[in-house]
């Protein structure tokens, strides 16, 4: 009786199968035919990716064999193409390396370069914020401290990835203009910082030392007088008779 029962269970499901695949078979070849197609454009997509990956890479070597070899109107040119036409990985860095080859040959347009870049909304974050540090470290090289202090300061705030780095340079900057007090309070501000790295906070402890010292005045000695003992002898006047 089990037997004739499972027998009635397996006609009754292939039937069902049977109507299925007669009402349905026209969107399930469709179907089939779908993911088929689908796999195969993923595939070719994945496979277009890698390539221009290889070949974006082989141009940014060559972009940076260029740059060392002293080449930088050259390179920028080779980075500037890479930027337009790679991956977006491989074209954000070209984008940065582009303006780091401006910045050898002319900061003041490198700074406009670099704020540029990190004005862009559609650029990455970590790179418009590598940019504002490449920015600020140039410009404190080419502006006066007072001149520059209000841009860096904006970038001294916790939230800034870079912010110890721009406190270094707003103490280096406050250094510059002989205002300890300030220097200080920049440097101070590395020192108690947790996330300050140990090579940062090691600098950030000899500056200290400098503005602890205080400006060191150096007196300029007064001429030695001669004594009689040491004082050369004088020449006689002329036609003087020579003394015994």
């Amino acid at each position: 009786m089990t037997d004739f029962f499972r027998e009635v269970s397996e006609d009754v499901r292939r039937d069902r199968v049977i109507r299925i695949w007669t009402k349905y078979q026209y969107w399930l070849i469709a179907l089939a035919l779908l993911i088929v197609a689908g796999t195969a454009a993923w595939r070719a997509n994945v496979n277009f990716r890698e390539a221009a990956a290889e070949a974006a890479g082989s141009q940014y070597e060559a972009a940076l064999q260029l740059s060392h070899e002293k080449k930088s109107v050259e390179a920028e040119a080779a980075f500037e193409a890479i930027a337009k036409t790679a991956p977006k990985g491989y074209a954000s860095l070209a984008r940065l390396r582009a303006a780091d080859e401006i910045a050898s040959r002319d900061p003041d347009l490198a700074i406009k370069a670099y704020d540029a870049l990190a004005a862009d909304p559609a650029y990455d974050q970590a790179f418009r914020d590598v940019a504002r540090l490449r920015a600020a470290m140039l410009a404190v090289d080419r502006s006066e401290p007072r001149d520059v202090e209000p841009r860096l300061s904006l970038l001294s705030a916790q939230s800034f990835p870079y912010h110890n780095t721009i406190r270094e340079l707003l103490g280096l900057s406050a250094l510059k203009r002989s205002d300890f007090e300030a220097a200080g309070r920049w440097f101070e501000a590395i020192l108690s910082d947790q996330q300050a790295s140990p090579a940062l906070r090691q600098r950030a402890e000899a500056f200290l030392g400098l503005v602890q010292a205080g400006p060191l005045l150096i007196e300029k000695s007064p001429p030695e007088k001669s004594s009689p003992e040491t004082a050369p002898p004088q020449a006689a006047p002329a036609g003087a008779a020579p003394s015994k």
